[in-house]
């Protein structure tokens, strides 16, 4: 019986120890990319900077930020090309983690004006647009 016990402690406290060292590595991916934009600084400054949701297609034609391109996290190394490194480039997804790759991707080539949204879109209250598709 005590085994069983020392068994579900040791899975518990690895369970604990892989969870907080995930949420270091989130901040720790946050910090090294840097310009991360609350709402209203997102709003503020999107008019002069190339929006680009990550969310996959199917996401995006659903509900996205008015004036949004779609570069999917899963085509976003073959297509950030598309990005314009001259101004800035606004990121967004559901998922900080998806988020915060693509920013790298883009700061590891060259990309030196890149931002993104701290909260998931889901909680986006500023305009956003559906596809009729």
């Amino acid at each position: 019986m005590n085994n069983i016990f020392v068994i579900i402690n040791t899975v518990l406290i690895i369970g604990i120890v892989a969870i907080a060292l995930s949420w270091l590595w989130q901040k720790l991916q946050a910090k090294s990319v840097s310009g991360r934009l609350s709402q209203e600084e997102f709003e503020a400054g999107k008019r002069k900077a190339q929006i680009i949701d990550v969310r996959e297609k199917k996401s995006f034609k659903k509900k996205h930020i008015l004036g949004a391109r779609n570069i999917p996290l899963t085509m976003f190394k073959y297509q950030f090309s598309e990005i314009r490194p001259d101004l800035p480039v606004y990121l967004y997804s559901d998922s900080q983690a998806a988020t915060l790759r693509a920013a790298k991707i883009l700061k590891k080539n060259g990309y030196q004006k890149v931002y993104w949204l701290e909260d998931p879109f889901e909680k986006w209250q500023g305009q956003t647009k559906a596809s009729k598709y």
